[in-house]
């Protein structure tokens, strides 16, 4: 039997390691299906289209190799662009699938057409259509490469008729489909930050997502230089929890301590990090950003010096040449403040301080502190996001991942199901606001499906908690018909999908509940019932925001008052 341009599509990704690709099946689709049937690839069929790009997403978020999605013709192809934009924003490699009518319809405005090249093209780095066999081989390693090379997200249309028909070649070149390397810095540029680090008092290390693998090296410059660690949301599970360093997050999901000590310090030193809430970055101080990518450089806050290299051996040449710094008290001061934003946090995290209501502090706190060491959180985005990333207590073996650049509500159970599929016996949490949980319920059937053990621990308020709060930052009263609403029973429903369920409606029954759900066999979700009034500590909150939530709560009173 000859091979099909399908069957050396598939078995590209079979030599490059590809070990799941993640769709909806449809007619366009059956030659690649065929082909993926007979290899060791396997299939994974999801319940929308948009959680075969999250899944493919999560997939390459976590381990920088390629995730595969695909899509039918028309719409089961613009399902994919929303659950795309995951690893385009957060630069992870994907390949994204479309199925395509026979060339012989192509302009004759047939049953679901579409222009997948244009579609794809915003949030894809590539976008092809192979339109003959023999063009196959080149395109498909132009769209792999591409996508390492971004990293990001690179797509090609698949005419059915092409797909099917008799393979002209194989792709080559298969061992340079790879990661790409570390970037080593320029030496002068090196030298030239170990002496402004060195004239500096005091000095604060920022840690993002490119320095993800560095622990030990961040910890002896921190050491040497009497540094205060801190870290943007993504790089939270760089170290421990309680690592003596390691002083919190910067930001809306961060500590008071943390927004002292950078906006305090002489110089700021920001390392794999492309840090967005400019409000957050000294205005006055001095700042040093050290990044693989060197559009980044200097965007987010005045910068006076720019470093193009990866984190590794970046801060490993640094080691060696700065000077150690004897004067620990700007260190002692960050560590004291930080101790005594930990102790308010713990305080908010007791699942019995009240005696009738859950607080979501507590949710992520039991969530976290039950988890395995090697557990995998994946973090929904909303006002959920706050209580777990500020509460869970990382021990940093642990990863934690989410939607932190693209913040797109609804995405961490399709992105849990993709990384639980790398590994069925890892512990899979996905933390997720209950609007998020209702947007793609049905991946749900997914996990369960496909034997995915993920467990799901819903923070259920019946509201969209971000937007109110939102709205009340800026003195509007909140929608309250569009953000609150009804939700089913979460536990039940897992039930009914064939999967255990457990719910938590007063503060004794959290801890069992949570801990019934993670030692189970299988997927399983946690409905926990939370207040639905509770307001996030804020590190910094200017004025007018007082001044504006004020105003809010007396709209909101007039409101009720008069109707």
């Amino acid at each position: 039997m000859s091979k099909t341009v399908a069957d050396e599509l598939v078995h590209t990704l079979e030599q490059i390691g590809v070990q799941q690709i993640f769709g909806l099946i449809a007619d366009s689709l059956n030659p690649l299906a065929d082909s993926v049937r007979r290899s060791s690839i396997e299939w994974i069929g999801v319940r929308h289209e948009e959680g075969a790009a999250l899944a493919a997403a999560g997939q390459a978020k976590l381990t920088g190799r390629l995730g595969v999605c695909a899509g039918s013709t028309g719409p089961g192809s613009t399902h994919l662009v929303a659950g795309l934009y995951e690893a385009a924003r957060d630069h992870a490699p994907v390949l994204a699938l479309s199925g395509e009518m026979a060339r012989a319809q192509k302009g004759t405005d047939f049953f679901q057409t579409t222009e997948p090249d244009l579609l794809f093209r915003d949030v894809a780095l590539y976008t092809q259509t192979i339109s003959t066999a023999a063009q196959a081989p080149g395109v498909v390693h132009a769209a792999i490469a591409a996508a390492y090379a971004g990293p990001g997200v690179a797509h090609l249309t698949l005419p059915v008729d092409v797909l099917s028909s008799k393979a002209e070649g194989a792709t080559s070149s298969l061992a340079t489909l790879i990661p790409r390397g570390e970037i080593l810095p320029n030496e002068a540029a090196v030298a030239e930050a170990a002496r402004r680090i060195d004239e500096a008092e005091s000095v604060v290390i920022m840690c993002g997502h490119g320095a993800i693998g560095t622990a030990g090296l961040l910890r002896a410059l921190s050491d040497k230089l009497k540094a205060p660690l801190v870290h943007s949301v993504r790089g939270k599970e760089i170290m421990a929890f309680d690592d003596v360093s390691w002083m919190g997050g910067l930001g809306m999901i961060g500590t008071k301590a943390v927004y002292q000590a950078v906006n305090d310090c002489d110089l700021l030193v920001m390392v794999g990090t492309d840090y967005p809430y400019s409000n957050f970055l000294p205005t006055k101080g001095r700042v040093i950003q050290i990044d693989e990518r060197a559009m980044v450089l200097g965007r987010r806050t005045p910068t006076e010096l720019g470093v193009i290299g990866s984190a590794r051996p970046t801060l490993k040449l640094l080691l060696d040449r700065v000077q150690t710094k004897t004067d620990g008290k700007f260190f002692e001061k960050t560590s004291h403040a930080r101790a005594k934003w930990d102790a308010m946090l713990d305080r908010q995290a007791d699942s019995v301080r009240s005696k009738d209501k859950i607080h979501p502090q507590a949710v992520a706190r039991i969530a976290g502190d039950l988890a395995r060491q090697d557990a995998i959180f994946v973090l929904d985005t909303g006002l959920n996001t706050l209580w777990s990333a500020n509460w869970i207590r990382q021990n940093g073996t642990q990863r934690i991942t989410g939607s932190f650049n693209n913040a797109a509500v609804g995405t961490a159970l399709g992105q849990g199901n993709g990384i639980q599929a790398l590994d069925r016996s890892k512990q899979v949490i996905v933390l997720t606001g209950d609007g998020g949980f209702n947007m793609l319920m049905g991946e749900f059937m997914t996990a369960v499906h496909h034997k995915l053990p993920i467990k799901v621990i819903v923070y259920n308020n019946s509201a969209l908690g971000l937007i109110t709060l939102e709205a009340e930052s800026v003195g509007l009263a909140p929608f309250r018909e569009a953000i609150e609403f009804p939700n089913p029973d979460f536990a039940a429903l897992a039930r009914a999908c064939g999967a255990q369920g457990f719910t938590a409606k007063q503060p004794g029954d959290l801890q069992k509940a949570i801990a019934d759900a993670l030692a189970c066999e299988g997927p399983a979700i946690v409905d926990c019932v939370v207040a639905a009034d509770e307001v996030p500590n804020l590190p910094h909150i200017e004025p007018n925001m007082i001044g504006n939530y004020a105003l809010a709560k007396i709209k909101e009173a007039v409101m009720a008052v008069t109707g």
